[in-house]
């Protein structure tokens, strides 16, 4: 799920992108009961498994005239003892069903092996020093590395591997200083949002007494004197609400080193705008602070700025109206560059002068018939990173917009971490396939040469696996396309077990990236699919707005477009077709599963948005309201009672095996999402086929969970697969 989009240090956006989803209703139903599910594939797994038993409530609430009941409304209290007794107790059930299949200690074996190879980010640069993010293979956390050459292995200047015994302790944030001395590196607490900003001196190597609190959903911003940093803050939570807080009335504050925080200097506040949010980003040349100010999980946001050569320090708007996305890019001297969709939904780069904001907008770089995904302002030309079919492509353009041509890349595949400054000669980036791990690449600016520098020691056999790209149509005829992984040769006779993922929201774009565990499936015989849906970023803002609000439905139709495309043509059946996703792709796999049960043998939603009439009443649920609606609203009420997976359970239907994941601390999506959905399910299931809750304990949403949890979630998730569609042996 997107936090609060801002605009953020380049440093802080790269390291997020490593971070790298009953009876109850037995009235007031939408949807008519559906024909069983296929019979799960049993390969000497489990053949029985059951839940434990779940108290109900009388609760029911009136949504505008409509009576709605919620008998698990207790599980919301992710605090309460009888709902970690919840937890326990459906993880007990869970792991006995999850130990007892014969495959799990092979699988986690070779998920071990594979996952051990050394794991680069692309470096940068802060004077005269390089940093950059290394992982030896098996580390729970990646380490810090730093040195005068980026060619070198470096010194290590942060382990957060020494912050905790259990590697939950995670580095959530970082900013360097523009001179390289300083750093500001924020920590969470197993796998919360929440970060705690701390200050180390490079030099010396050692921490500063600085502790800066309640950060969240923005990164820290070094004026150009390495005195201090912008970031932004939220209240201290009341004792017992840190993860029920509702995330509003944020402030932009300036923290000097050496100070206390209650110290720090608040520099914008918007106390008559409570879902406003700020993103800091000091200019290269230090001149300015650049702010990014959202509005929940909209993609339409304001830019306002301080000319940080004037005292007082004062907040002067640039762009306050809410039309377009502006993503700032650099800067010369008054004239902001920024890549928007303003005017142009797949995206074009523009100048726009400070003076004379509103008569000053130039295009520098045009709309082209590919979706502008991102760029840099490096060595003074612009690094442009283009979707096209939701794979990857680079062009260059001067800083007048004049093209200077593309950039031949090793393949279909994607683009990631894209780094480089005004003053740099070069740009970094990865790329990635479905079959091979990133590598990175130089991309010498003046000359165009593209070369790696970073090539990993991958152990698998990436030969013996191929990736293909087809095309289809959804429910209403819109074209989709979807990647499909697979051993070379497949034989298109419905037998090979296939593992459908998808996302489609908020803007975001999912393109070909590399998983350990999918290519472990693969090699086993299974196919790997990835759909591009409606909803996400990979053909402009046009196709996001097709896949939000009042046309969601549009993202599940798509889906299961592609479930039946895979079908109809053979590469697996129903008894063999797997369907996940996390966060909003949880939402997805909840909706296509009770909304289409006879389609598919099994489903994980992970980390999923599943009660969607009351989402917006958690942490920063509210944020996504752009993105749903909200059930408070008559009309928007009607919408989301219509698909909300939640609500679409039906008793005496044969659902798919289900395997709900989430993590007991995760304070973005609610575990009681979960809870309630399994509980509900689990109470419904008129088949055979299990409904387990795994629930991952000291982890969040996701980001900064130790490779080991990651290595066990993934041996559970293909163990899984194992006993519910199938799985050849391992390749010999």
């Amino acid at each position: 799920m997107a936090a609060v989009p801002a605009i953020a240090h380049r440093w802080v956006a790269t390291y997020r992108a490593r971070m790298r989803a009953s009876t109850l209703f037995a009235i007031l139903l939408l949807f008519a009961a559906c024909e069983g599910s296929p019979e799960a594939t049993n390969n000497g797994g489990p053949t029985t498994f059951a839940p434990p038993s779940v108290r109900r409530e009388n609760v029911v609430d009136d949504y505008h005239g409509t009576q709605v009941q919620d008998p698990y409304r207790w599980l919301e209290d992710q605090d309460g003892e009888e709902v970690q007794e919840f937890a326990a107790a459906q993880n007990r059930a869970s792991r006995a069903f999850l130990d007892a299949i014969p495959e799990r200690a092979a699988v986690r074996a070779r998920l071990a092996e594979l996952w051990n190879y050394a794991r680069y980010e692309p470096p940068i640069r802060r004077g005269e020093r390089w940093f950059w993010w290394k992982n030896d293979g098996l580390q729970n956390q990646a380490v810090l590395y730093t040195s005068a050459d980026p060619k070198l292995e470096g010194e290590v200047l942060l382990d957060p591997n020494t912050l905790s015994a259990d590697g939950t302790l995670a580095i959530s944030g970082l900013a360097i200083a523009h001179d390289g001395s300083k750093i500001a590196y924020g920590t969470s607490q197993s796998g919360s949002d929440w970060r705690t900003f701390h200050v180390l001196d490079v030099a010396s190597k050692q921490k500063l007494p600085d502790e800066v609190q309640w950060s969240k959903f923005s990164g820290a911003s070094w004026t150009r004197d390495s005195a201090g940093f912008f970031y932004q803050r939220y209240a201290e939570p009341k004792a017992g609400e840190t993860f029920q807080a509702p995330n509003k009335q944020p402030q932009l504050c300036y923290h000097k080193v050496g100070t206390e925080q209650h110290e720090d200097r608040v520099i914008y506040e918007r106390p008559d705008q409570p879902d406003f949010g700020f993103g800091p980003r000091v200019t290269d040349d230090g001149r300015f602070l650049l702010i990014g100010i959202s509005e929940g999980t909209s993609r339409k946001n304001r830019v306002a700025y301080v000319d940080l050569d004037q005292d007082p320090m004062t907040v002067q708007a640039l762009w306050m109206e809410p039309e377009a996305n502006w993503n700032f890019l650099g800067n010369d001297g008054d004239t902001f560059f920024f890549r928007t969709d303003k005017d142009a939904p797949r995206g074009r780069i523009v100048a726009l002068n400070r003076n004379t904001p509103q008569d000053s907008l130039s295009e520098l770089v045009p709309q082209s018939s590919a979706t502008l995904q991102d760029a840099v302002f490096c060595g003074r030309q612009f690094v442009c990173h283009y979707l096209d079919n939701a794979s990857s492509a680079v062009r260059l353009f001067t800083a007048t917009g004049e093209a200077r041509g593309a950039i031949e890349l090793p393949g279909v595949g994607t683009v990631a971490s894209l780094t480089g400054a005004a003053s740099d000669t070069d740009a970094y980036f990865t790329f990635t396939t479905f079959i091979a791990p990133p590598t990175i690449y130089r991309l010498a600016v003046a000359d165009k040469t593209l070369a790696p520098c970073r090539i990993p020691a991958f152990r698998g056999r990436s030969d013996d696996l191929v990736t293909q790209r087809v095309f289809l149509q959804s429910k209403d005829g819109t074209r989709l396309c979807m990647f499909l992984t697979h051993q070379r040769g497949l034989r298109l006779d419905g037998s090979a077990p296939c593992y459908l993922y998808g996302y489609g929201g908020f803007g975001i774009s999912v393109t070909p990236s590399f998983r350990v565990g999918n290519f472990v499936f693969c090699e086993r015989g299974g196919i790997y699919a990835q759909a591009v849906l409606r909803g996400g970023g990979e053909f402009g803002e046009d196709w996001h707005q097709q896949g939000m609000l009042s046309k969601k439905q549009n993202v599940f139709d798509d889906f299961t477009a592609c479930a039946e495309f895979l079908v109809r043509n053979r590469y697996t059946e129903k008894s063999h077709l797997a369907i996940g996703g996390g966060s909003n792709g949880g939402l997805l796999v909840g909706a296509c599963l009770v909304q289409r049960p006879e389609l598919f043998a099994a489903a994980i939603p992970e980390v999923g948005v599943l009660d969607m009439l009351r989402y917006h009443q958690f942490t920063i649920g509210w944020a996504w309201a752009s993105e749903y609606g909200r059930s408070d609203d008559k009309d928007q009420f009607a919408w989301l009672y219509n698909y909300s997976p939640l609500h679409n359970i039906e008793p005496g239907v044969s659902y798919p095996a289900v395997m709900v994941m989430t993590g007991d601390h995760d304070d973005r999506v609610l575990p009681g999402h979960s809870y309630k959905f399994a509980a509900a399910l689990q109470a419904a299931q008129a088949g055979s086929s299990p409904v387990l809750l795994r629930v991952e304990t000291s982890a969040g949403h996701g980001a900064g969970t130790p490779v080991g949890k990651l290595i066990d979630e993934a041996a559970d998730r293909l163990s899984f697969l194992q006993a519910t569609v199938g799985g050849g042996s391992p390749q010999k």
